[in-house]
């Protein structure tokens, strides 16, 4: 057996700033050989920049890190880290997305090198998802980039886990689900307990609360740049880790109505799903209409047909306004990444922003300022670049981008993926205003908590449409039947 009161990692006094920011204050951490050890806070709480400094990505500003009982600080970075058997997959995916599946070992691990390295390379791959994902159904001479999001996140942590000329001994597993399927996230929290089994620590990054109760041994909450609490996984129920946060839990569920009071407003969006499912997809003005069911059934689909449908004719997706979309996908599909926070707020609006071919500095920054108050982007300077923030942050700005456009349909798919709890009642505050204001909102969540935010929602299987449940009937064990194929009466009815 492992013997997990051994600590393999020990960080003693880590601090880090940048700029006027603190990121880190004196933070204490140790993770024993053989654990799964949970790290939990609000975006921007410094779990990410505590674990790059783990990585060798950051150098800290002060404090010691200590690895199998020898001091490593000085000089300590990405090299050394390996080379001690410590990987991490970061949130923000880093694949090389030019290159294939089996290509991208290769920049992990030099030691494949040769005549034969592709062979080894497929078979070192193909080995570790079939592990960690068994019918993952992913070609490893695929081109990365051309793979969803979700596998992208599996090639990920399978690469992490795979072993050449150096062991693995620590995996950092940042916000690991919030891009895979139920299936897929159930499969890699067991395959984190096997590798602890084996020796392998992981430390396990979630907003997802359950995730950390059920799947890890400890947990350590960070709060504005310290850790503020440790305790025993199982010695904690959802509402104390919510509590040692510092954040406020989810409001309670919205009232009846709110749906009541769009019932008079007109229909923005009428879209007939493209396969199977006999009911239409129906929002009015100054709705919140959430898209359900298993990740990949025509949730997605739907928001772009919207999109696409918007201002043309179009027998099976007739949608009346503007639109806007908001993607779940930030690196690839949201930020402009070498421009400030303000101008990926007001990237749309640049006409409006302009005078005689110019753009005036003081306008868009008005606009961005407001924007960043109305929605609580935690910054000092929205002239920083995007990626100073936090991930949630970051959504923060891309649902401010869509908000300032005006536009009169939003369309956000997904948008709340790694976002912590704190952050995502305030996104969701911000929606229902907006939706107040007279917006239509199509919402695609995979997390069925919150679809508590939504007026009605519509769940999805194989392309269609299997139950419409109004806000009030609205219950999990409904969504995941619907999820699974089984109509909902609502459905028959309209059949009929």
């Amino acid at each position: 057996m492992t013997d997990q009161t051994a600590d393999l990692v020990v960080l003693e006094g880590i601090a880090r700033r940048f700029g006027a920011v603190r990121a880190l204050a004196g933070v204490d951490l140790a993770i024993r050989a053989g654990e799964v050890l949970a790290v939990v806070g609000h975006n921007g709480a410094g779990k990410s920049t505590l674990m790059q400094v783990l990585i060798g990505t950051l150098a800290p500003d002060a404090g010691r890190i200590t690895v199998a009982g020898q001091d490593r600080t000085g000089g300590y970075d990405v090299r050394h880290a390996h080379a001690l058997g410590i990987r991490c997959v970061f949130q923000e995916l880093s694949l090389c997305p030019n290159l294939r599946v089996f290509e991208n070992l290769r920049i992990l691990h030099h030691g494949l090198a040769g005549v034969g390295w592709p062979r080894r390379a497929r078979g070192l791959i193909r080995q570790a998802l079939d592990d960690i994902f068994p019918g993952h159904g992913i070609d490893t001479d695929s081109v990365v980039g051309d793979l969803p999001i979700g596998q992208r996140q599996m090639v990920e942590i399978a690469r992490a886990f795979t072993v050449t000329d150096q062991p693995v001994r620590l995996v950092i597993l940042d916000e690991p689900t919030s891009s895979l399927g139920a299936r897929a996230a159930e499969q890699l929290l067991r395959f984190t307990r096997r590798s602890a089994g084996r020796g392998i620590s992981c430390v396990f990054i979630s907003h997802r609360l359950r995730e950390v109760l059920d799947h890890t041994d400890r947990v350590v909450v960070m709060r504005d740049g310290q850790v503020v609490a440790r305790a025993a996984s199982a010695d904690l129920t959802e509402a104390q880790l919510v509590e040692r946060m510092g954040v406020m839990a989810l409001a309670a569920p919205l009232a009846k109505a709110a749906h009541a009071a769009a019932t008079d407003r007109p229909f923005r969006v009428d879209i007939a799903p493209p396969a199977g499912g006999a009911a239409r997809l129906l929002a009015r003005a100054g709705e919140v209409v959430g898209l359900a069911g298993l990740d990949g059934h025509g949730q997605r689909d739907t928001l772009l047909r919207a999109f696409a449908a918007a201002g043309h004719a179009d027998a099976a997706a007739r949608v009346t306004g503007s639109v806007a979309y908001v993607s779940g996908d930030r690196p690839r599909e949201g930020v402009f990444p070498l421009w400030s926070i303000g101008r990926n707020i007001t990237i749309g609006l640049l006409r409006l922003l302009s005078r005689n071919g110019f753009i005036s500095p003081r306008a868009e920054s008005a606009v961005a300022e407001d924007w960043r108050a109305r929605v609580k982007i935690r910054t000092p300077d929205v002239g920083n670049g995007i990626l100073s923030l936090s991930g949630g942050n970051q959504q923060k700005a891309l649902i401010a981008r869509a908000f300032a456009g005006g536009a009169d349909i939003l369309l956000l798919d997904d948008p709340m993926r790694g976002v912590d709890v704190g952050t995502k009642q305030e996104l969701f505050d911000a929606i229902r205003a907006e939706a107040e204001a007279g917006r239509c909102v199509l919402l695609y969540t995979t997390e069925t908590q919150e679809l508590q935010h939504c007026d009605r929602v519509y769940v999805f299987y194989r392309g269609g449409i299997t139950g419409e449940i109004a806000r009030a009937d609205l219950t999990e064990d409904r969504v995941l039947r619907a999820s699974f194929g089984q109509e909902d009466d609502s459905v028959r009815a309209d059949a009929a």
